[in-house]
């Protein structure tokens, strides 16, 4: 396949969920999330791949290269996600499962062109919830399939509207009870969300490792009563507390060096949400994130300490839990070096960068040999409509997952000593 109809398919996708301003809202398990999913699932269909969906929703088109083989034949996993932020933008997770198609495409025609079968089979995955928008925690689909997570918990998850998981995969037709394919080693292409490549002028980034990521759950009851009629004195206002509490998440970072602690509050619910009355409760998830957990640790201690002094002084209960957290990962330097040399072989510039937001790679990674990508973000903006990467940049990525693909399937990154290799069954184990 060429890049010009990769280009045709990726725009044709990016229409799908498209907000006025050139990004998308597809959250997981909207009608939107079922479109690109039907999409997905014809783009396998018109080559003949099986497709399968499993019990978190996580969707696989497999390219089967030995149909006569008896058993479960170990796959070469392809992709990334195809849900977004609300007004998101249209390359964060879909570039790379559209890219993955195109990949396997390319691969299979090889094969069936005369080059050696291998000896194992390729697969492009869709994940489930990667994003975590709709329902918290991210990562979700890749990290049941890996048993980071539970799968009957994470089906029980709700979102704020109070609509579980397991209820909004059945609405949109995709629950699935298909099997697992099982992992012979993962690739993974993305955009940067970042401004190194740009700012550098380099085509690919070769992840080495990810950010420690801490988020805090955090709980703030007050007691309602009227904005009009209420004394100040007599007021216990969950919201003013909670307000407080933002501003130290935020201001935390500047105990460090610059840029060594990212912090934010990015959701924040009220109640009960009246104008005329002061809010009982107000719920809200604070997220850290360092290259040093001690940093993140050091952190949240201080945070802890502040949180308890703002109760006191605005006489209200806050609740604080931990929540998704995500020690370093380091990705295998055998997967970087191939990388390297295949930019290199392909006349791409690269180099080697570290991933500060979470990926499905980084939950492969625990299981598989994996190999993680960037290509350049302009401004290095994501999460948001103005999110944008250059069409040679995405073709210049495709070029470089095929490859890496042809290697991957010729055995480049053998499992070494790598612990549940296979699709990992549900309730394998519990999230951190």
């Amino acid at each position: 396949m060429t890049p010009e109809q990769f280009l045709s398919d990726f725009h044709e996708v990016a229409q799908i969920g498209a907000t006025p301003n050139q990004g998308v809202d597809r959250q997981a398990a909207t009608p939107e999330d079922r479109l690109t999913r039907e999409w997905f699932r014809a783009f396998a269909e018109r080559r003949g791949w099986e497709v399968r969906v499993d019990g978190i929703g996580n969707q696989f088109a497999i390219v089967d290269f030995h149909p006569d083989a008896a058993g479960d034949t170990p796959c070469v996993l392809l992709g990334s996600h195809l849900d977004s932020q609300p007004l998101g933008g249209r390359f964060d997770g879909a570039y790379g499962v559209i890219a993955g198609l195109h990949a396997a495409a390319r691969l299979e025609d090889r094969v069936r062109s005369g080059d050696a079968r291998p000896a194992v089979n390729l697969a492009v995955v869709n994940w489930f919830n990667e994003e975590g928008g709709r329902f918290a925690p991210s990562i979700m689909g890749s990290s049941v399939f890996a048993g980071l997570m539970d799968e009957a918990e994470m089906l029980a998850v709700r979102d704020l509207a109070g609509v579980s998981v397991r209820e909004a995969l059945e609405a949109i037709g995709y629950l699935g009870t298909d099997a697992r394919p099982t992992v012979a080693s993962y690739a993974e292409v993305h955009i940067e969300q970042g401004r190194i490549l740009e700012r550098e002028s380099t085509q690919l980034g070769a992840v080495d490792y990810s950010w420690y990521t801490q988020k805090l759950d955090i709980e703030v009851l007050g007691e309602q009563s009227h904005t009009g009629a209420t004394a100040m004195a007599d007021r216990h206002d969950a919201l003013v507390a909670a307000s407080q509490v933002i501003l130290k998440v935020h201001d935390v970072t500047a105990r460090y060096e610059a840029e060594a602690l990212v912090s934010s509050v990015g959701q924040l619910t009220l109640e009960p949400n009246s104008p005329i009355v002061v809010a009982r409760r107000v719920h809200l998830v604070a997220d850290l994130r360092a290259a040093d957990q001690a940093i993140v640790a050091d952190a949240r201690a201080t945070l802890l300490e502040q949180i308890d002094a703002i109760a006191r002084e605005r006489d209200v209960k806050i609740n604080v839990r931990d929540f998704d957290v995500r020690d370093n990962q380091h990705y295998p330097e055998s997967g970087i070096r191939l990388a390297e040399e295949v930019a290199a072989e392909l006349g791409v510039s690269a180099r080697r960068i570290r991933t500060m937001a979470g990926h499905d790679s980084v939950a492969m990674n625990r299981i598989a040999p994996t190999v993680m990508m960037f290509v350049p973000s302009v401004d290095g903006v994501s999460h948001c409509e103005r999110e944008f990467t250059r069409d040679e940049d995405l073709v210049t990525g495709v070029a470089v997952l095929t490859e890496i693909g042809w290697r991957l399937l010729q055995g480049a990154l053998e499992p070494s000593g790598v612990a549940g290799v296979g699709g990992a069954a549900a309730g394998a184990g519990a999230a951190r």
